[in-house]
């Protein structure tokens, strides 16, 4: 990390989801929202993330249902299905908290990325469907879907990077049907499946990076 590492980031607790703050006036434009993975916390993404943009403002939230030593970001049945009353209400609520965080740091949601892994990612696939206008643009990694019903949402103009892993038995078969999901809802969507399991690391940073300085990143 350069600068301003996770110990000089203090949790900030007064609105409804916690959150670090990296990186804050920079000179740069480029913002990554982070949510974690099940059972850690907001931490665990921020490396990946200065792996991936060095000089970005990080927002790195923290999900608010307590799972063995660490977070979720919503209730679960089984590990391939979800309370739907619980992704409702934690979507909307992380809804409401993303513009709430954008308008206290100055920070612009068309030139924010979503970057979502495991559970994470699933709140961010939900957030786009049910909450449409929030996210511009979305990395979801070792996604699946998750809504029972989904909402006529217009996703024109959202670009969207999924990254499945080929060893991932558990999750990994359901990244297609997410795939076509949000493609149907009118999103820009680069899929890919790279040789790992639902663990991430450099090979993702690698492809999350190239995909973000693309020519059609740049708007």
């Amino acid at each position: 990390m350069i600068g301003d590492g996770i110990e000089n980031a203090p949790l900030v607790t007064d609105m409804a989801f916690a959150y670090r703050l990296l990186g804050a006036g920079r000179d740069s434009r480029q913002c990554l929202f982070l949510l974690h993975g099940s059972g850690v916390d907001e931490t665990t993404l921020v490396p990946l993330a200065r792996r991936i943009a060095p000089t970005a403002t990080l927002v790195a939230a923290r999900g608010r249902i307590p799972q063995e030593d660490g977070f979720r970001w919503f209730e679960r049945i089984d590990p391939t299905r979800f309370e739907q009353k619980s992704i409702l209400a934690e979507t909307a609520a992380f809804a409401a908290f993303t513009n709430q965080a954008a308008k206290r740091h100055g920070l612009n949601l068309d030139h924010a990325t979503f970057l979502g892994y495991s559970n994470g990612a699933n709140l961010v696939s939900s957030l786009m469907l049910l909450h449409p206008g929030i996210v511009r643009r979305a990395v979801l990694l070792r996604p699946m879907p998750v809504l029972d019903h989904v909402p006529a949402a217009d996703l024109a103009g959202i670009r969207s990077l999924i990254i499945a892993g080929a060893a991932d038995e558990t999750y990994g078969p359901f990244a297609p049907a997410l795939v076509t999901l949000l493609s149907r809802h009118g999103a820009e969507i680069d899929a890919r499946i790279i040789p790992s399991g639902h663990e991430i690391g450099d090979p993702d940073a690698a492809i999350v990076r190239q995909w973000l300085v693309g020519p059609a990143a740049v708007a």
